[in-house]
């Protein structure tokens, strides 16, 4: 039976049919000008740039001038790069401009699709970002367009890693700018720590492409970036809290070791809060008043240190260090570190030396992040399983364009097996069926250690003839990923590798020539052989032709359908043949999750023996549904992250515009003026409540408070004693008082050297309180899951002492400016103020737990063997304990300069 809604589409066709349908006026007006752009000369088509940006400042709009500056690039493009646009890529080019993601399978051109909204955007002159998931692609891309935009008048620029600030800054300031999203990220984090304007890199976010906007706004926006820096000594608090725990009772904590929580008891809890009030570490009345976050934190580090971490099980002490145990291996892990303090409660109770903590000075999200740009849009080959959460978190539509020419693929129906031993088999055997037939094969892992286990099987098998890929090496990975269409090879990469890369069959011209044409200066030459390298690829494209393209096979399913969908769309591009198929065992992690149990037992009474597989489209449903779960509760969990962050964002915008106002003034006196007047209300309310009796009032704590904030010593106690006086009175003597010392002050050292000073203190102490106030955040969003046992929402609770320590935060930085600012004093040749020396730089790679970042420049990178120098350790990133050592000794890595790892 036909739905309502099945009928309705029939005769109105589906949203994403009627809104493609909408360009097709505006693609035949392009169309329609075509033949008269393409008599231009080069120079007046180069001169149309100026032409339209002298429209724009006429008053017209981007959206007036889309026909003829589409129809500008890509005549620009067939003249540069020898490629002229479809109209499935204008429409994509549309779609993008009115900030909405292109979902366009693999092979339909999409770095060529990005030039037409990019030119567009560009003319306003406010930059454009492209952004890509790697260095790699970013530094291709814009080696490749820049020729087009060149040829066009409009600079561009490239970021990746290594840059320095001016490089950085140049790039930025191009038309249009090709970066990573970590890259984008950290120059803006960055930038947030400078205290000069002409210090800063980034010029504000305009409009951003986001290539693979699948991947870097789903996949990597689960973990946000990070820049840490060592923290102030702490180790007497530390110690102070640790010599607690021995004078505890057990009826004063509560342990689970299942679960590895520890937690106080009320006995506990009271016995806690006058030992801390004795050492003058109490704030408030109760221990779990807002004030006092950061302290809980530390007693529940070192209650766990002491309950529930055990010495020479856990860790072990050695040369005065705390090393951890792995868990699972029983193996040492020198350098490896508990994080949030637990390392050092540890340190205190084992009475060795405690080593400073990292605190995170900046962070943000992706989501974040590419939400503060005023348009943005994306494309990929895979999105619309996500659109939901694109619509939710971003408020991008995802608009799935059609292909150029009809897809060919057979996509098979899985292959379930019994165990991932006969799965395996199977799959060798395909693997070597399709090799004998010359047909190009692409096994899809969902990891690097099932890619090295099928590897290894097939070498055991007899079957040599393959190459490994996983997403490591990106500019090696490229070039083999490129040529896994040519006829009989087997590529096994991880569903991750390679993306960006084009897989054309017989394999792909561009990176052939690019690769054997270096050194060859000898034109002749070089055009001989270019003719014999596209002669044997378009014969080698026949036989892979005849043979049924390039074969799919992936070993398993993954969580997410997006993922199998990017495996699945590597074949068939361009309306080229293709196969694909999935394998999968009972043993499968998703399959395991999904109550394989009861399946085993099913296939068993059906008869279902060792080696054969049950194939049906029933199967293909069951896994959908189970994946559409998996997806929805990877969602819900990044929007409930993101709505934490969310508290933190608005704070760090309100924290970041001041910081720039601040830079932007170059007199901040007023605000000082205004800081110092506040604190003075403040000090005379707390101390003359208002209409208190005379007897009533605290001259003394004025005095002192007097004293301590604005570094003046006033008879207060005098004051007070006079007939007639009230608290306005004593205010404005305050402020009277007050103002003639900052006067005074002001005049002594001159207006710029005062305005210099007061900008710098101002910056200084906002980010020092910033970067506490972070702190507390962390362990404030530690323990508030707690407070849904006593039936209250820990998001709003978090929301409500998030805003508690954002007023003591602006509260504290009104007394210590004012404090700082009564005491300056004048002092020849004085430093300038420096940004804090950025630490470290973080990004966890959701899906592996590895960190991106720091793995770039220490041991945790992988570095290709042939880029290793002997006599440079520093060059040898990490080494496999089975590799032959950097060094060239002719011993392993483990018995040589990795033995000491075995210790």
């Amino acid at each position: 039976m036909v739905s309502f809604g099945g009928i309705a589409r029939k005769i109105f066709g589906s949203a994403n049919e009627r809104r493609v349908r909408g360009y097709k006026p505006t693609l035949a007006a392009i169309n329609a000008i075509e033949e008269k752009t393409k008599a231009l000369t080069d120079e007046q088509l180069a001169h149309k740039t100026v032409e339209f940006r002298e429209m724009l400042a006429q008053g017209k709009t981007l959206d007036d001038i889309l026909i003829p500056a589409f129809a500008v690039v890509r005549e620009a493009s067939r003249r540069v790069l020898g490629m002229r646009p479809f109209d499935v890529q204008l429409t994509g080019g549309m779609i993008l401009h009115d900030g909405s993601i292109a979902e366009m399978k693999t092979g339909e051109g999409k770095t060529l699709v990005g030039t037409l909204p990019v030119y567009l955007n560009a003319l306003s002159a406010k930059g454009v970002h492209v952004v890509t998931v790697n260095d790699y692609l970013a530094q291709r891309d814009a080696a490749t367009m820049a020729r087009l935009y060149g040829f066009l008048g409009l600079s561009t620029g490239v970021i990746v890693h290594g840059l320095s600030d001016d490089e950085r800054r140049a790039a930025y300031a191009c038309d249009i700018t090709y970066a990573t999203n970590n890259e984008l990220g950290f120059d803006y984090l960055r930038d947030n720590m400078k205290y000069e304007r002409n210090q800063m890199v980034q010029r504000g976010h305009n409009y951003a492409i986001v290539d693979e906007v699948d991947s870097i706004l789903v996949d990597e926006a689960r973990t946000p970036l990070i820049i840490s820096g060592p923290l102030d000594d702490r180790s007497d608090l530390y110690n102070t809290i640790d010599a607690f725990i021995p004078m505890l009772s057990s009826e004063d904590y509560e342990i689970d070791e299942k679960q590895r929580s520890a937690s106080f008891s009320e006995v506990g809890t009271e016995k806690l809060e006058n030992l801390l009030r004795q050492a003058g570490l109490l704030k408030g009345e109760s221990l779990y008043d807002v004030e006092n976050v950061a302290i809980v934190h530390h007693i529940n580090n070192a209650l766990k240190a002491h309950k529930l971490f055990n010495r020479d099980k856990d860790y072990i002490v050695r040369n005065g260090e705390i090393v951890i145990i792995d868990e699972f291996t029983g193996r040492m892990m020198p350098g490896r570190r508990y994080s949030e303090g637990q390392h050092q409660a540890l340190e205190a109770k084992e009475k060795v030396q405690i080593q400073p903590e990292n605190q995170t000075l900046s962070s943000i999200t992706f989501q974040n992040y590419f939400r503060m740009y005023s348009k943005l849009a994306g494309m990929t080959g895979t999105a619309q399983t996500e659109a939901e959460e694109f619509g939710n978190i971003y408020k991008l539509e995802v608009v799935e364009v059609p292909t150029n020419l009809p897809i060919q693929r057979i996509d098979e129906d899985d292959e379930v097996y019994r165990t991932f031993e006969e799965k395996f088999k199977a799959i060798i055997v395909e693997i070597k069926d399709a090799a004998e037939r010359n047909q190009p094969v692409l096994v899809g892992t969902t990891s690097i250690e099932k890619s090295e286990i099928l590897a290894t099987m097939l070498r055991q098998s007899g079957f040599e003839n393959f190459n490994v890929l996983n997403a490591r090496y990106h500019e090696q990975e490229a070039y083999i990923v490129s040529q896994a269409g040519v006829p009989g090879a087997v590529t096994i990469a991880t569903n991750m590798a390679g993306r960006g890369t084009d897989i054309q069959l017989g394999g792909n011209v561009d990176m052939r020539l690019e690769r054997e044409l270096e050194g060859i200066e000898d034109e002749s030459e070089r055009a001989a052989k270019e003719a014999a390298i596209r002669a044997e690829i378009k014969e080698l494209k026949e036989k892979a032709l005849a043979a049924g393209g390039l074969y799919v096979i992936a070993t398993e399913r993954h969580e997410s359908r997006r993922i199998d969908n990017q495996l699945r769309g590597r074949s068939g591009r361009q309306g080229d043949p293709g196969r694909s198929k999935f394998y999968l065992s009972l043993q499968d992690d998703l399959m395991r999750i999904f109550g394989s149990d009861r399946m085993d037992g099913m296939l068993q009474k059906l008869g279902l023996k060792e080696g054969e597989a049950i194939v049906h489209p029933w199967i293909n449903k069951a896994l959908e549904r189970a994946q559409k779960k998996v997806e929805a509760r990877n969602f819900d969990i990044r929007k409930n992250l993101l709505k934490y962050d969310d508290v933190t964002n608005d704070q760090r915008k309100v924290i970041f515009e001041q910081r720039l106002e601040v830079m932007d003034s170059q007199d901040v006196s007023d605000m000082v003026e205004d800081m110092r007047h506040e604190v003075i209300e403040i000090i005379v309310t707390k101390h003359i409540p208002e209409r208190a009796y005379a007897e009533q009032w605290n001259a003394a704590g004025l005095h002192e408070d007097v004293q301590r904030l604005l570094d003046l010593d006033l008879p207060i106690e005098d004051w007070v004693k006079e007939d007639g006086i009230g608290e306005t009175d004593i205010r404005e003597r305050l402020m009277t008082v007050a103002d003639a010392s900052a006067k005074d002050r002001r005049d002594r050292f001159g207006d710029e050297i005062m305005n210099y000073v007061e900008r710098s203190i101002l910056l200084q102490t906002l980010d020092h309180l910033w970067r506490e106030h972070i702190v507390n955040l962390d362990h404030l969003r530690s323990v508030i899951g707690f407070r849904g046992y006593a039936q209250r929402d820990p998001l709003q609770e978090y929301k409500a002492e998030a805003f508690e320590l954002f007023q003591a935060l602006l509260a504290n930085l009104r007394e210590a400016v004012t404090a700082q600012m009564m005491r300056v004093e004048l002092v020849q040749n004085p430093e300038p103020p420096q940004p804090p020396a950025v630490y470290e730089e973080h990004h966890i790679d959701a899906s592996t737990g590895e960190d991106q970042v720091t793995g770039r420049d220490g041991e945790n990178f992988i570095v290709a063997p042939e880029d290793r120098r002997p006599e440079d350790q520093s060059t040898w990133g990490k080494v496999g304990r089975n590799e032959a050592c950097p060094c060239g000794s002719g011993k392993k890595y483990k018995h040589c300069h990795g033995a000491f790892e075995q210790a």
